[in-house]
């Protein structure tokens, strides 16, 4: 018998200083059997640091055709593919065919390092991609924060996340590998 996803509930308050958004997010979040709660908070900061009216969750790992987030126009192009982890580098020369613009958080500790080694000079001739690393060492307290309801609390300032669900904050600081920072995607 197959695994089902597990739903959490997540409502998020974001404060984005360097965009002057500041608003309130309610999600009903469906973690695949084999997502981790490590990358599941992982897609809550990439919305954080991308909110827009049209940013969306997608099927995510159930969809091979999807990425975790997308952002559409109102012609149901792609303006923005966020994909996560250390997806296979046809995946992101697909996905940058098919979107404006595709942002790869790259996550998973000292194997990142390996895997952009490996993947960098193929990435770089997309300018439509831009690589972002978050460190281990601050995506793994995340984990810590789960619970089947969340309440969040994100600042975004200087490209930063702070994230806080009143126990406990972990700060993210971004850095960009290749292209263009979060706040310059807006």
């Amino acid at each position: 018998m197959a695994l089902k996803a597990t739903v959490f509930k997540a409502h998020l308050s974001l404060s984005d200083m360097d965009r002057h958004l500041y608003q309130d997010f309610s999600f009903t979040l469906a973690r695949h059997p084999s997502e981790t709660d490590e990358r599941m908070m992982i897609r809550l900061a990439a919305f954080a640091w991308h909110a827009a009216e049209r940013l969306e969750f997608t099927k995510g790992l159930s969809a091979d055709d999807e990425p975790e987030l997308w952002r559409k126009n109102y012609a149901n192009e792609i303006e923005l593919w966020i994909e996560l982890g250390q997806p296979d580098e046809k995946r992101l020369k697909k996905a940058c065919h098919r979107a404006q613009h595709v942002v790869l958080y790259l996550y998973g500790g000292r194997g990142t390092a390996v895997w952009w080694k490996q993947n960098q000079g193929k990435l770089g001739l997309h300018d439509n991609l831009s690589v972002i690393e978050l460190s281990e060492n601050q995506t793994l307290p995340l984990t810590a924060m789960v619970a089947r309801t969340m309440q969040l609390t994100c600042t975004i300032s200087d490209g930063q996340l702070w994230i806080s669900d009143g126990n406990q904050e972990v700060t993210l600081d971004p850095v960009l590998l290749m292209g263009r920072s979060a706040r310059d995607l807006q």
